[in-house]
């Protein structure tokens, strides 16, 4: 009897033993998910900054010219998970991809375990399945991890990626369903004829008068949008709406001494001195969030260097 109790005690024990670990890590002793701020997101500073943003501009052109949103991540370690189950949970919270479409990809790199993650959305499945994956991994990211460029392999594996999600046949982006304006977007010359061009037709009126003045920058604003558009009907309207905003600016200016106590004003122009912003900023100021779309069905394919 007096062993029976012995053993059940030792058998506790060893089980409370065991337990306390597993406790402790489902308490929340995973690594966090970081703050979506950009493209390429470097937690082990192992990038220059000439390298960080070549990379970035890279996925940035691509984001523009097709849509799908690829980004890469750099951590320490995804311990104690495995790289596999860090991905799912980092995509899942970051969504990214457009809504609707769903087309994000996610690249994870935990230096110090040497792993490799590409997680891809179920859009993207289908451009990017299990096998492909893995073959990025293998022929772009292994050889030159196990160098120790991890620039040149990162940059190489966005190539890849690239180019297969390029063969898929995605929804166009938004902005270049006007047609072919070579990055032209019309609401910036909406921003600069309602903000801009006022200011520019009051100065370049108290210079030259109202009739010229006006003219000349209806003038300016034609040959920006020309260098713009290479459109000679959206030249003529520029130049057009340009000197009539830069007259009615400058019938004020005259009208109140061309300025006022607190300085230069407009009907287009605000005070507070708030700067440009964008609508896809994230909420920590960085230049770049998700797309609200991306659900991340556990495609992808992981590997190590």
């Amino acid at each position: 009897m007096l062993l029976v109790r012995d053993g059940a005690r030792l058998l506790g024990g060893l089980l409370l033993a065991a337990w306390l670990p597993l406790a402790a890590w489902a308490q929340g002793g995973v690594q966090p998910v970081p703050t979506l701020t950009a493209h390429v997101m470097d937690g082990t500073g192992t990038l220059s900054t000439a390298q960080r943003e070549a990379l970035e501009a890279k996925l940035t052109a691509f984001e523009q010219s097709r849509g799908a949103q690829v980004v890469i991540l750099m951590v320490p370690t995804t311990q104690p998970e495995d790289i596999a189950a860090y991905a799912q949970r980092v995509g899942d919270s970051w969504k990214i991809g457009r809504k609707g479409v769903g087309d994000g990809l996610l690249l994870v790199v935990a230096k110090n375990d040497r792993k490799v993650r590409i997680e891809t959305t179920k859009a993207l499945e289908g451009a990017i399945p299990d096998l492909a994956a893995r073959q990025v991994i293998d022929t772009a990211i292994t050889p030159r991890f196990k160098q120790g460029d991890f620039a040149g392999g990162l940059d190489a594996a966005a190539d890849q990626l690239i180019a297969l999600i390029s063969g898929e046949n995605l929804p166009a982006p938004e902005h270049s369903s006007g047609g072919n304006n070579d990055g032209f977007e019309w609401t910036d010359l909406a921003v600069f004829l309602f903000f801009a061009v006022p200011i520019a037709g009051r100065i370049a009126a108290m210079v030259l008068g109202r009739k010229f003045g006006s003219l000349a920058t209806g003038g300016v604003v034609g040959v920006l949008a020309w260098i713009f558009t290479s459109s000679l009907i959206v030249t003529g309207l520029a130049v057009l709406v340009g000197t009539v905003f830069a007259l009615v600016a400058s019938l004020g200016a005259l009208g109140r001494g061309g300025r006022s106590s607190g300085g230069w004003t407009s009907g287009g122009f605000g005070s507070g001195g708030g700067g440009w912003s964008s609508g896809s900023s994230s909420s920590d100021g960085g230049g770049f969030s998700s797309g609200g779309g991306g659900d991340f069905g556990g495609g992808g394919a992981s590997g190590d260097w």
